[in-house]
């Protein structure tokens, strides 16, 4: 059950209206990174989340709390269109005058929103569900909010330095402070689960002896110059304990030919019979393509 207090948790009132940056905020509510993503994932990682207690209780308080921020933004997106000249938008599309005098104000806000909020980004592209990481894995759910917070917290400072509006300023500070506090939380969180027994350094903690264990120890050099080298990734011991890290200068591939295989004819795909196997196996004395390549390989 969710209850809903009429006070916003912080003030959201701008100085002065200021339908532009009303636009530019928008990214902050239904971009990949604002506050609709990570309320959204917060709410699902909690719901999903299978352990009763602290850690369950955590996501909660804080999906909870983003619900909130997005109430700040959204109200605060309406205060900046007040005034905005919502009867001539419908025309601003068609006259490049109109357009100037509006100077980058989105149409929505005023044609769909009735002069609000959009659940979209600075580009009027609407939220998407795909931008939500809800895995069941704490490990792997912490550390993606911890880049989210990340990514949210760098997306409000660039923000903070398009305005000088002092109202929008103030609400921003304490998006800027919560972001700081989430990412610390979210940090902490990903300690207490190695502390408590729940989870190691690698996500997911299974199947370490059955992966080809010599393919994970090493840096494989791939691109020009050997700077990458210089790093603890090459040259210490793994974060985990379990190993040394190393570097291979030289990669080389240790698969053969990524040749597809011959596509079915009703599919009209473009393909060179003379230089591969005929789609009919039959054709090949019932060898197909991975046994005619098993024998050029063994020649």
């Amino acid at each position: 059950m969710f209850t809903h207090t009429k006070h916003l948790q912080f003030e959201a009132k701008p100085e002065q209206p200021d339908p532009v940056y009303a636009r530019k905020l928008q990214e902050l509510i239904g971009g990949a990174w604002g506050e609709m993503t990570v309320t959204m994932q917060y709410l699902f990682q909690g719901w999903n989340c299978r352990m009763e207690g602290k850690y369950k209780d955590l996501i909660m308080d804080i999906a909870t709390e983003e619900i909130g921020h997005v109430e700040m933004l959204a109200t605060m997106v309406a205060r900046l269109l007040e005034g905005a000249p919502a009867t001539e938008t419908t025309r601003a599309v068609q006259d490049p005058v109109m357009a100037a005098v509006l100077g980058g104000m989105d149409p929505q806000q005023a044609i769909v929103g009735g002069g609000g909020a959009m659940p979209n980004d600075s580009q009027g592209v609407p939220w998407n569900g795909r931008y939500i990481i809800a895995s069941g894995n704490l490990l792997a759910d912490f550390r993606a909010n911890v880049a989210a917070e990340a990514q949210g917290r760098l997306q409000t400072a660039r923000l903070y330095n398009m305005t000088d509006d002092p109202g929008v300023k103030d609400m921003l500070k304490f998006n800027l402070a919560r972001d700081t506090y989430h990412q610390n939380l979210w940090l902490a969180a990903i300690e207490e689960l190695k502390a408590d027994g729940i989870e190691g350094t690698i996500a997911p903690n299974a199947l370490l002896d059955e992966e080809h264990t010599d393919h994970a120890t090493s840096l494989w050099n791939l691109s020009e110059g050997d700077e990458s080298a210089r790093g603890r990734w090459a040259n210490g011991t793994a974060p985990d304990g379990s190993h040394s890290m190393g570097i291979v200068t030289e990669p080389r591939p240790l698969g053969g030919p990524g040749e597809a295989p011959a596509p079915d004819p009703k599919l009209f795909a473009s393909y060179d019979g003379s230089k591969g196997a005929p789609a009919d196996p039959k054709l090949t004395g019932g060898k197909g393509m991975v046994g005619r390549l098993k024998e050029e390989f063994s020649d």
